[in-house]
């Protein structure tokens, strides 16, 4: 079973992993697809969130930016990140996700690398 996670602001794919209003979550195993919105972690640190995200048994995560200095907290956590990827619905986005469709924006890779 894959769980990926959408940080969501206005009903778009929000610009930061860890600020927005609320994640949608969508859980695939085989042909089904169930999702449901999970509220923001009770957490103090922008570092719990890959804590937090493995003990919700995320495996996936679709963002627009997220801090570099965490990158490597998720994939301890052996959660797979794609970065860069363009503000759209969730609809949109978990569609393009299951049809391996997903393209980063290089800009924006290399702003997150280059920022210290």
């Amino acid at each position: 079973m894959k769980k990926v996670a959408i940080p969501i602001n206005k009903g778009k794919l929000s610009e930061y992993f860890g600020r927005c209003s609320y994640y949608k979550v969508f859980e695939i195993e085989d042909n089904s697809i169930q999702e449901k919105d999970i509220d923001l972690p009770d957490i103090n640190h922008i570092d719990e969130l890959p804590v937090w995200a493995s003990k919700n048994g995320i495996t996936d995560i679709i963002t627009y930016k997220i801090d570099k200095q965490i990158i490597t907290l998720f994939t301890k956590h052996k959660i797979n990140l794609f970065v860069g990827i363009a503000i759209d619905t969730p609809k949109k986005l978990i569609q393009e996700f299951l049809g391996e469709q997903m393209t980063s924006n290089n800009r924006i890779i290399t702003e997150i690398i280059d920022n210290k």
